[in-house]
């Protein structure tokens, strides 16, 4: 560990040390000044151009500042700042030279006063941000369409709105050799498990890097199984839903420039939840939820099942449908493997450049190129229409899984099952299922099974099992899941004389 170096008493030498540090960084402004009621007093300030509001203004926290201390008498101002700066305006005061370029890099102001032993850190504006934005890729009928910024502080703040409550914590967490990246851990102290508490602080802490820039890197660095296509961290950029979680005793995971928090632990059930579950009727609910299993089931095995059926089992079809098949199959040159992966293919490419394309231009090159190639295609005689059909369905299916990152997994294995059904038939698919089935039943979270609670659903009582397949009534959801402390579960209590 490298020795720090402490402010100095001498301001020339503080003066050299940030110069030297900020050497060809134009963005970075050092500005001597004399304060004082008699103007004698050396001072300089450091700052990031744009980071921080000009120093004159009065309704700024650094001109209140500045402008007081330029009525203080030269032999009073360093036990004012010593005693009356924290009162004024929100400053901090720090002991070394790397703490002062840490605070200015963070877009803050430092001030170095002549014969005063250390930096004063001044917060400003900081940086440039989009501030609140609206969630786009979690829309709902119906809740907030407050989305999470940029900023780790606004995103706390927006979580605090919400649960107004002191047990919630929030413990930062800088990341990054360079880029010094602040990270934040918010959970409810009373609600979380302190060994799931301290094995995320060691994950964070088990590797070193050059920068993190979004929290994308750092569910790569921090996830137990890396070979595994099924995320083992659930995000999400909408604070109601980061608030509902973290009242379950779930642990939420912001860093700094990403507008997407990280929800752990997390289960193969939670990622076919959404935000407004909670706020609609148990019967819409258990509704919408069924659809979201089966077009994640109809995602993954549609086209495979198709090609198997087609190729190897047309006995269980209808003698007029298979006929049918047949018949749109005459002309097509290519095998219907070579169709069904063709297609697949133009679709995922479809999908690509419509997410690429600026503005609402995206999902209309996603719509008409869809049917423009999938009617080009079948005019051309290059794929059947069944086979269009078939894709199509399927594609429409991975659109209605809630979260894009659970939804790849299935895009991907999507694939595998189409070779398996293509060349082995229902035995192919059987054999996948079987490996699928057994990954994801040795996949955990932080120690919680991924297929909770369709595994393990004993551990809670089999309580969260109202809230899976199909959710129970509200007033019947008295439990918290699994993820939260064991003397903490109960979220829900009645009156006993209430009349139903």
């Amino acid at each position: 560990m490298e020795k720090e170096t402490p402010v100095s008493v001498h301001i020339q030498d503080n003066y050299r040390y940030i110069q030297k540090q900020c050497e060809g960084c134009a963005d970075i402004l050092i500005r001597p000044m004399k304060l004082g009621e008699e103007k004698k007093v050396s001072c300089f300030v450091v700052y990031i151009e744009v980071a921080v509001s000009n120093m004159t203004l009065q309704d700024s926290v650094i001109g209140k500042l500045i402008n007081k201390l330029w009525t203080v008498p030269d032999q009073e101002m360093h036990d004012f700042l010593k005693n009356n700066s924290l009162g004024i305006s929100d400053v901090k005061q720090l002991d070394t030279m790397e703490e002062a370029m840490k605070a200015m890099l963070a877009g803050n102001a430092v001030l170095f006063v002549d014969g005063y032993e250390k930096g004063v850190k001044i917060a400003s504006k900081g940086y440039p941000g989009m501030g609140v934005m609206k969630a786009e890729s979690e829309k709902v009928l119906r809740g907030s369409n407050e989305g999470f910024s940029d900023s780790v502080k606004i995103n706390t703040a927006l979580i605090r709105k919400r649960v107004r409550s002191t047990g919630m914590k929030v413990k930062e967490i800088p990341v990054g050799e360079r880029t010094d990246t602040m990270t934040a851990l918010v959970y409810m102290e009373e609600l979380v498990y302190p060994q799931l508490l301290e094995e995320i602080e060691k994950r964070l802490g088990e590797f070193e890097i050059d920068g993190i820039l979004e929290s994308g890197m750092l569910e790569q660095l921090t996830e137990g199984n890396w070979s595994s296509l099924f995320p083992q961290f659930q995000t999400t950029e909408r604070p109601d839903r980061a608030a509902m979680e973290i009242l379950d005793g779930r642990i939420i995971l912001i860093c700094d420039n990403s507008p997407v928090a990280l929800i752990l632990p997390t289960t193969f059930n939670s990622f076919l939840k959404v935000s407004e579950d909670r706020y609609n009727r148990f019967g819409i609910v258990s509704f919408q939820r069924m659809l979201r299993y089966l077009a994640a089931f109809l995602a993954l095995l549609l086209s495979g099942t198709y090609l198997a059926v087609i190729r190897f089992h047309t006995q269980i079809l209808p003698t007029n449908l298979l006929l049918s098949f047949a018949e749109a199959r005459q002309g097509v040159p290519f095998s219907s493997l070579i169709e069904v992966i063709f297609m697949e293919l133009s679709f995922e490419l479809i999908r690509e450049a419509g997410v690429r394309m600026p503005g609402p231009l995206g999902g209309t090159i996603g719509i008409v190129g869809g049917l423009i190639i999938g009617d080009a295609a079948v005019s051309a005689n290059l794929v059947s229409p069944m086979s269009v059909v078939v894709v199509a369905m399927s594609a429409l299916c991975s659109f209605a899984i809630p979260n894009e990152e659970f939804s790849a997994p299935f895009r991907l294995l999507k694939f595998g099952f189409i070779i398996l059904g293509g060349n082995l038939g229902i035995f192919g698919i059987s054999l996948g299922l079987y490996w699928l089935a057994g990954h994801l039943s040795g996949l955990t979270s932080f120690k919680i099974p991924y297929l909770m609670p369709f595994v393990g659903a004993d551990l809670n009582g089999y309580h969260d099992e109202r809230d899976s397949l199909i959710r129970a009534p509200f007033y019947l959801l008295r439990r918290r899941p699994i993820f939260s402390r064991r003397d903490q579960r109960i979220r829900l209590k009645e009156e006993k004389n209430r009349v139903r």
